[in-house]
């Protein structure tokens, strides 16, 4: 059995692969089911389904177009939502094919990084949280954070950040994380954030662990340009510790960060298939894998535009990808349209497998949906 010597502890991968197929035998069920249903699928309404629109809170009612389309998901921007951002939402869900549920998501991570503070409860940086807190009172916090973003209809938190940096400083062009980061001590980052994860879980609200495979310590902020991790080496005896303990207790999704990794792949992890393979085949990890901002610095440095960097993304074998904050909701539209031709042609060239835009479609469709098929006992649920 081959095995990782990590922080002076053997991470066997075998072990891994085991635990984390324990853990998720109803989803692989569901995921079976998943597959099933977007296989007959068109080919736009396959990509559509691995696309977030991004939008911010105030123009949600823009977003008709988004949810009649299929697309996967809307990510939201903005510190303020409408008063009957609720009622809203629900009503996109309700126009959606089947009506099946679309991934509702924003960055609710604490401290600087909150969205629709007039709906969602507040909650401290993660590093004052793993300094004063225990792993129950942050489960707690997560909770009560999740519970509201619940009842305003948002039903994914692109949090906790579980990269290892101890650095007291606010996040910026040099270092991505600083008091995002719950410690700089992998066993701590590990049990603070899978505890934040556990509290989202337990109010219904699906988590996105970040930024595999860590941006602690990295060369800057992939915003702004490129930018790349610790040594593969280094990783993999701090850094990825927190990923493989997610992974273990259940993660449902993980975002893949835009930062290369020394010793492993020249390219941005999040269009890397070497990078995604170590996420899905080594740590074992078969839920969704999402993808940071196409739209960041380090992907238009390689002079990829968003759709490209998309279809490349997918392609790595990454899920579902996500764009940055939009200019407007017609703009905001108008790129997942390019995005989506953008996939649905790599598929047509031959540099896109339909089979592997199925298994991303799949992925996406399983995560927010109790499914039912053909031969199986009750029907269709919205999660």
């Amino acid at each position: 059995m081959r095995a990782w010597r990590v922080g002076g502890c053997a991470l066997a991968i075998a072990s891994l692969v085991i635990a984390g197929s324990t853990a998720s035998s109803s989803a692989t069920s569901n995921l079976e089911c998943a597959s099933a249903l977007v296989s007959t699928w068109s080919l736009s309404r396959l990509a559509n389904e691995t696309i977030t629109v991004s939008v911010n809170a105030l123009d949600i009612g823009a977003m008709g177009p988004a949810a009649r389309a299929g697309y996967g998901g809307l990510l939201l921007f903005g510190s303020t939502a409408p008063a009957k951002f609720a009622g809203i939402v629900a009503t996109l869900q309700r126009e959606t094919p089947e009506h099946y549920t679309m991934l509702v998501m924003t960055d609710q991570e604490g401290g600087g990084v909150e969205r629709l503070t007039n709906l969602v409860a507040a909650l401290p940086w993660a590093q004052t949280m793993g300094k004063n807190l225990t792993a129950a009172q942050i489960t707690a916090v997560a909770k009560r954070v999740g519970l509201s973003m619940k009842a305003a209809g948002v039903n994914t938190d692109l949090a906790p950040v579980l990269d290892v940096d101890g650095r007291a400083e606010e996040p910026g062009a040099t270092n991505p994380d600083g008091y995002r980061s719950f410690s700089g001590v992998p066993a701590i980052a590990a049990r603070d954030g899978v505890a934040f994860s556990n509290g989202l879980r337990q109010a219904g609200v699906m988590s996105v662990v970040k930024h595999f495979p860590g941006l602690g310590g990295s060369t800057g902020n992939t915003d702004y340009g490129p930018a790349a991790t610790l040594p593969w080496a280094t990783l993999k005896k701090n850094g990825l510790i927190p990923f493989a303990s997610a992974v273990t207790q259940g993660a449902t999704a993980v975002m893949v960060s835009n930062a290369t990794v020394p010793g492993l792949s020249s390219l941005p992890s999040s269009i890397s298939p070497v990078v995604i393979q170590v996420l899905r085949q080594q740590l074992g990890f078969s839920g969704l894998i999402v993808t940071d901002s196409l739209g960041a610095g380090a992907l238009s440095a390689l002079h990829l535009s968003i759709p490209v960097a998309s279809a490349r993304a997918i392609e790595a074998g990454a899920d579902l990808v996500l764009a940055g904050s939009p200019a407007s909701s017609a703009a905001s539209l108008a790129l997942a349209q390019q995005t989506s031709s953008a996939i649905q042609a790599a598929v047509s060239s031959g540099t896109l497998a339909r089979a592997t835009l199925v298994a991303a479609a799949a992925q996406v469709l399983a995560s927010e949906n109790q499914l039912s098929c053909p031969g199986d006992p009750g029907t269709t649920t919205r999660a």
